[in-house]
Formats: structure tokens, C-alpha cells, sequence
């Protein structure tokens, strides 16, 4: 299901906390919204989802206006959206089986249905012999595949996922999103992950909008925004990035000084010795500060911070050359 934002706001009094956002979030893909904390991705969510009003725009799903429902077809609509949230929100009172089952109780289904149900969905996050567990005895990521659990229970068109890894450690975390995406493909879901954790949009979205102050700064595939960031909120996402496994990629610095330089080496292009290569023909000087490559998809994007000296006119050169060779050269301040 598409889902599409028209110049969507919302205020509490004096707080805009979601300004003027368009946007398009295509059918069965993974969509992140990035942000700061304060930057309106909750509140957005909750317009997109349906759980607020918003004070000015509209909210489609295909080609269905939905922001504008009466609250009966709210109810409706809203029992084709699945929900997961970052502290599980899950009865303590019921046990695993007991919580997958409760919407399907909401919605009237019949008890051989919800039984059967229950054993699928458990069995499809991997818990099918922990339906009887009580939820005190559950760990963190199992409490999350449950939830995820629940949140297929109706077999929603679209899947909400606030901040649902940021409660869990790194190993569970990047199971919990290998999870999600399978589940993605198996069930063609539209799924909208609302972060604030460029390694999540890294390791599992296909396109990604980055909110600051309510407002959308950039939005595209993930890939275009590794290679070719634009805001400067992007840029600094992607300068604290740290690995989910860190045995593996991430970004090191080895000099605390800045590097007056950053260099983005898009996929295909990272193996390239194309900084001897600037030394040797136009005499500059290139002092490395930091780098490294981030695994995106099948693709590598490679970061390198450095500065380059030399005469005026040699550095511009070389800068030109860099930037034919697909490398993106941003001046840092």
C-alpha cells in the first residue's frame, strides 16, 4: 500500500511540531524517517498511522483519503495497520500465546482461527515452542519478536515500527531487523521505521526521509544519501556512525583534528587507489585523519576524512579530478 502526505502539520500551542511535510512512501518497501530527538518523528508517525489529526493536509493510502474518516471507518482502517513499539507494550498478565491473540479476540474472530493463528505467527518470529512462556521470562528480543508477532496478527497492509530496536543490544538488534525484512518480503508489507539510528536505515530501509524541527531536509534511496548526502543534519548522521556489529564496518578516526575534507566513494568505486594517484600528479599532500566503508545492501560506500595541502591551484585540481571519478568532496566547516 502507498501511502502519501500532503503539507501535513501539527501544533501543541506554541510547538510546530510537524511543519508543511509532503511526502510519497511506496507500496512493499521499507521507508525509514531519521531524526534527532525533538525532530517530529513521533508525531509524524502518528499522523501517518492515524492516531492523531492532523491540523492542516491530507493522509492517502493508495488512492484513499483516510486523515478525514469518520470514527467508525478510523476503527476500520486502523485494524490494517500493525504497530511496534520500542518497549514491547506487551500484558504482563498474558503470556506470549495469550498477547499474539488479543486483537484477533478484539476483532471478533472465532477461537479455532485465533488458535491457529497464534501457532503461524509464533512459529514465523521463531517462538512456536514459547507459546505457553509467561512474558516475565522472555528476553528483550524475544519480547520484540512477540510484539512483532502481534502486530501481524489482523495481516495489516502496513507495519509502524517506532524506535523498535532501540531498547535491545546490537546482536539482537540486527536480528530483530533481518527479521523485519523477511517478514517484509514474505507478506509484500509497506513498513515504516521511525528512528534515530542511521545504522538502522543502513542495515534494513530502502529509502529514507530525514526530519530536523518538524521538517523534511532530504529524502531518497538509502544509497543516494550515503553517497551523496545533502543537509548538513545527514552529514553528521553519517560522521557518528557506528557499526550494529562491531567486529565489522565503521568509521575510525585516528586524529582527533577535523579533517577540512570528506570524501564519499560510491559502490564499485571504494578499491580505487585514486589518492597515490593525486599525490603523484598534481605535488599535494594528503593527510588521511579517518575513514571507512559501510555495507549497504549488496553495495559498499566508503568515507575517507582528510585534508589536502598544497598550492592553491593543485588542490582545485585535484579536488576535479576527485569529483570526475564519482568521488562527492565536501568542504567541512
Amino acid at each position: 500500500m502507498k501511502i502519501t502526505l500532503k503539507n501535513l502539520s501539527r501544533n501543541y500551542g506554541s510547538l510546530h511540531a510537524v511543519s508543511d511535510v509532503s511526502l510519497e512512501i511506496p507500496s512493499n518497501k521499507i521507508f525509514g524517517i531519521i531524526g534527532r530527538s525533538g525532530a517530529g518523528k513521533s508525531t509524524l508517525v502518528r499522523l501517518i498511522s492515524l492516531l492523531e489529526k492532523p491540523d492542516k493536509g491530507e493522509v492517502w493510502y493508495d488512492d484513499k483519503r483516510v486523515d478525514s474518516l469518520s470514527e467508525k471507518e478510523l476503527i476500520q482502517q486502523r485494524r490494517h495497520i500493525g504497530m511496534i513499539f520500542q518497549n514491547f507494550n506487551l500484558f504482563s498478565s498474558r503470556n506470549a500465546g495469550q498477547n499474539v491473540a488479543y486483537p484477533m479476540e478484539i476483532c471478533g474472530m472465532d477461537k479455532e482461527t485465533i488458535k491457529k493463528r497464534v501457532k503461524e505467527l509464533l512459529e514465523l518470529v521463531d517462538l512456536g515452542d514459547r507459546i505457553d512462556a509467561p512474558i516475565s521470562t522472555l528476553s528483550g528480543g524475544q519480547k520484540q519478536r512477540v510484539a512483532i508477532a502481534r502486530a501481524l496478527a489482523c495481516e495489516p497492509d502496513i507495519l509502524f515500527c517506532d524506535e523498535a530496536t532501540s531498547a535491545l543490544d546490537p546482536q539482537t538488534t540486527r536480528s530483530i531487523l533481518e527479521l523485519i525484512k523477511e517478514i517484509q518480503k514474505k507478506m509484500n508489507l509497506t513498513v515504516v521505521m521511525i528512528t534515530h539510528q542511521m545504522e538502522v536505515v543502513r542495515d534494513s530501509c530502502d529509502f529514507v526521509t530525514v526530519l530536523s524541527a518538524g521538517s523534511v531536509v532530504e529524502s531518497g534511496t538509502v544509497k543516494e544519501l550515503f553517497s551523496k548526502p545533502k543537509s548538513e543534519v545527514t552529514k553528521d548522521f553519517l560522521a557518528h556512525l557506528t557499526p550494529i556489529d562491531a567486529d565489522k564496518e565503521s568509521l575510525i578516526h585516528w586524529s582527533k583534528l577535523p579533517g577540512r575534507y570528506t570524501l564519499r566513494f560510491a559502490a564499485g568505486n571504494t578499491d580505487s587507489p585514486i589518492i597515490s594517484k593525486l599525490s603523484r600528479e598534481f605535488d599535494v599532500e594528503i593527510n588521511i585523519r579517518g575513514g571507512g566503508i559501510q555495507k549497504v545492501g549488496a553495495d559498499e560506500f566508503g568515507s575517507l576524512i582528510c585534508d589536502i595541502n598544497g598550492e592553491e591551484e593543485a588542490v582545485r585540481k585535484a579536488i576535479a579530478k576527485l569529483k570526475r571519478h564519482r568521488i562527492t568532496v565536501e568542504e567541512n566547516v
